[in-house]
């Protein structure tokens, strides 16, 4: 049972440049949170500047995280709207030495600070790290909305990625839907389930999310989801404690 948590990295100050030290005490606190959270889950997936929002690299972030956690199961977002093929290249070669699981390739938001974008698409750049042969060494993922039109996404299925990371899924049939779908292709499917809590109401009205059909019973909905994959990942941006609680009733 592969059970993971999206953590997001600290935001970066505006005004410096981050020390050694600076960037210790940043992530003193996720640190915490990681040693707390690896009793009930045996993975992580750490975010690549959410909503544009400056953050510290998430392969800085699991570089730091896997000193200590050995075992744990990494995956990081890797955004390529402002970033280089060389600069992408680079990025996925640091994850592969440090030991992460997978990256999963995203367009990403935009930012108010970069609103250049390199013009790359995330199915492109899979097929390139393919042919260098990246994607031998490490799981190369691809985002899936939860609802896809299979035909439309032709594109990212012909570019043979590892597998996929739905967008937040509200039920169980959406996840039997994509399993089914892409059953012959064989790809990993990894979905994303938003706690449901009056913490993280305002994600699920943003991302205009029903979790009526899980809200009284999230352990319950967990495992279903998980029976179909076998492997799922847990969003909880603005309730850690009530996410913790839920997941340590997992048997993982």
């Amino acid at each position: 049972m592969t059970v993971r948590y999206e953590i997001n990295p600290p935001k970066m100050p505006e005004d410096k440049m981050l020390s050694d030290n600076d960037l210790k005490k940043l992530l003193d606190k996720l640190k915490k949170r990681i040693a707390e959270l690896s009793k009930s889950c045996n993975g992580i997936h750490i975010t690549d500047s959410v909503l544009g929002i400056k953050r510290i690299s998430p392969i800085t972030t699991g570089e730091i995280i896997r000193k200590n956690h050995h075992n744990l199961r990494i995956t990081v977002s890797l955004r390529v709207r402002d970033k280089s093929l060389s600069v992408i290249e680079k990025s996925v070669r640091d994850a592969i030495e440090f030991g992460f699981e997978g990256i999963l390739i995203l367009k990403g938001d935009e930012t108010t600070e970069n609103p250049k974008d390199s013009g790359l698409i995330p199915s492109q750049v899979v097929k390139h790290l393919k042919k260098l042969g990246l994607g031998n060494k490490i799981n190369l993922f691809l985002s899936l909305p939860v609802n896809p039109n299979f035909n439309k996404i032709q594109k990212k299925i012909d570019s043979k990625p590892a597998g996929f990371i739905t967008q937040v899924v509200e039920s169980v049939d959406q996840v039997s839907r994509i399993v089914n779908g892409l059953k012959t292709h064989n790809f990993k499917i990894i979905p994303i389930i938003l706690f449901p809590s009056d913490k993280n109401l305002k994600s699920a009205e943003f991302l205009k999310l029903d979790w009526s059909n899980y809200k009284e019973n999230v352990i319950d909905f967990i495992e279903n989801v998980h029976s179909l994959t076998g492997d799922i990942l847990v969003t909880s941006p603005n309730d850690f404690k009530g996410a913790q609680m839920a997941l340590s009733k997992l048997a993982i």
